[in-house]
């Protein structure tokens, strides 16, 4: 059985109120080590655990919850938050498509035991689709991300029932507020704040921008990203920062979702429709529809190791890039950022010298209201800013944009 650990050292900046009594006078901002995970145990493919998690997305928020297997996730990032006075450090999954913190992933390692400062609410919470699932006890505590921002009275899952973890002890969930309701089983339709609501009230930062910076890697130890609270690192993108709004379309209103076109070698494959942007899912996923004119376009074939298209040398050569029309921006998807990198082919149980796209079938057709995700083959290459104050999303190039290192 095939068991592989890939970590790359990332860095969460948060950038902090000088005048707040727990931040740096001197406005630096403070870096917090992200650690990103890629496991591919068994004949687990990365196109299977991505698939499995878009329909886990999708039928969320249209079907009655259910729990989603997590046993073959790949591409975590893991920060270390540390919870309670004295403080116990735990690794939490970052997930911008979920909101709840919790701790207690089963197999337990790192078992939580309550603080002195901790409060029982009473309550159970659970979390059943989009992300692995858990149901467990509600807690109150304070929420340290670093030593500079402590977050007062934060709601966190002690959970009770979870299974399919590894080397994670629970969730840093930084997405829309929204998703919390109907977490509560008292209190159904309230919602939890997130994390990065309760700096805020807390006046630890500035706004709720979370500004994502990830760069293209071939070695499993580059230290290749950061994510930015309270607003954004103008030395990670180049040229301007475009916002759109959050789509409206359902359900992928529920995350970040955006409304664009996607078209190759200037013929569109994807009509203006939904998706989300996702930094748990590793590869672009388009609907089934759009998938079969790019894979005819390109000329690839489904890879059965892999299970992801392949392409010969020649067809690389002759490999035009994808424009992402995001609002009125087209944002140039090169050539280069279509495959995997080369160097990590067997990390995904790909031959040395194949060339493998990470342009992959949704799994799905176009109009379910979700037909696309923009995962971290995306965010490798883009500049990436979810704005949930203002239910916006936020787009630049970067210096990685036309980058060769695949």
């Amino acid at each position: 059985m095939l068991s592989f650990l890939f970590t790359v050292v990332l860095t969460l900046t948060l950038l902090l109120f000088t005048h707040a009594s727990a931040v740096r006078r001197d406005g630096v901002p403070i870096t917090l080590p992200v650690v990103k995970r890629v496991n591919t145990p068994g004949t687990a493919k990365l196109l299977e655990s991505d698939q499995a998690r878009a329909k886990a997305l999708k039928e969320g928020h249209r079907r009655p919850p259910k729990t989603v297997p997590a046993t073959n996730q790949l591409g975590t990032y893991v920060a270390a938050v540390s919870i309670g006075e004295p403080a116990q450090t735990f690794s939490l999954l970052v997930d911008i498509a979920s909101s709840n913190t919790w701790v207690g992933a089963q197999p337990v390692s790192n078992p939580y035991h309550p603080s002195t400062t901790a409060h029982d609410t009473g309550e159970w919470v659970s979390v059943l689709y989009g992300a692995p699932g858990f149901t467990g006890e509600e807690y109150y505590d304070t929420v340290t991300l670093h030593a500079c921002l402590d977050i007062k009275n934060q709601s966190f899952g002690v959970a009770e029932g979870t299974y399919g973890f590894d080397r994670i002890d629970g969730f840093l969930g930084i997405g829309p507020t929204a998703l919390t309701i109907g977490t509560l089983r008292l209190s159904p339709n309230q919602s939890i704040p997130t994390v990065t609501d309760n700096a805020y009230s807390q006046g630890l930062i500035h706004n709720k921008k979370i500004g994502i910076s990830f760069e293209p890697t071939t070695s499993d130890l580059d230290t290749n990203g950061e994510l930015t609270f309270g607003g954004v690192n103008e030395n990670k993108f180049t040229g301007p920062l475009h916002f759109v709004p959050i789509t409206t379309t359902s359900p992928a209103n529920n995350y970040v979702g955006i409304d664009q076109e996607i078209a190759y070698n200037n013929q569109t494959i994807l009509p203006r429709t939904a998706g989300i942007v996702d930094t748990r899912t590793a590869l672009v996923l388009l609907a089934e529809d759009a998938y079969n004119k790019y894979q005819t376009a390109t000329g690839a074939t489904v890879d059965d190791d892999t299970g992801l298209l392949k392409i010969t040398r020649a067809q690389y050569e002759n490999l035009h890039s994808l424009l992402f029309k995001i609002g009125s921006t087209n944002y140039v998807f090169t050539a280069n950022a279509q495959i995997w990198p080369r160097a990590l082919n067997n990390e995904i149980g790909g031959k040395p010298d194949g060339i493998y796209l990470v342009v992959a079938n949704l799994g799905s057709s176009s109009g379910g209201g979700l037909d696309f995700i923009l995962g971290c083959a995306f965010l490798e290459r883009f500049y990436h800013v979810y704005d949930s104050e203002n239910n916006q999303a936020g787009f630049a190039a970067t210096p990685f944009t036309h980058a060769t290192t695949n």
